[in-house]
């Protein structure tokens, strides 16, 4: 069975691109276009693993973070935070609010599946 990932990101342009690159690595994609959306998505999907995007309208990916950890159906799904910040303490940050790991924008599309093996295994 696929691993399902649930990508929580507003910008449409990002999420089609996740999509099409995970999707060829055979996971199964949710969507979410804001954190207030996300969470109830993660909390009805349980997905393997959530992909947050850290700046958005209505909850941002801290206020959803937090949302995610402080719920006990989903406080043990792995976060990863991506994010145009890239700034230096940018990724301690992101790790002491709890996320798994940390991507910095523009994704990569070679990296992310690699990341995304290192914390939920292979599909």
């Amino acid at each position: 069975m696929a691993k399902k990932i649930l990508v929580i990101e507003d910008n449409d342009k990002n999420r089609k691109l996740i999509r099409d690159v995970l999707r060829y690595h055979s996971y199964e994609i949710i969507e979410a276009e804001n954190g207030e959306e996300g969470v109830k998505k993660a909390k009805e999907h349980l997905p393997d693993l959530i992909l947050l995007d850290i700046q958005m309208p209505v909850m941002d990916g801290f206020d959803t973070i937090k949302a995610l950890k402080g719920s006990p159906e989903t406080k043990n799904i792995k976060v990863i935070a991506f994010t145009s910040f890239a700034m230096v303490g940018d990724r301690e940050r992101m790790l002491k609010a709890g996320f798994d790991d940390y991507i910095s924008k523009p994704i990569d599309t070679r990296q992310l599946p690699e990341i995304i093996k290192k914390h939920i295994g292979e599909k």
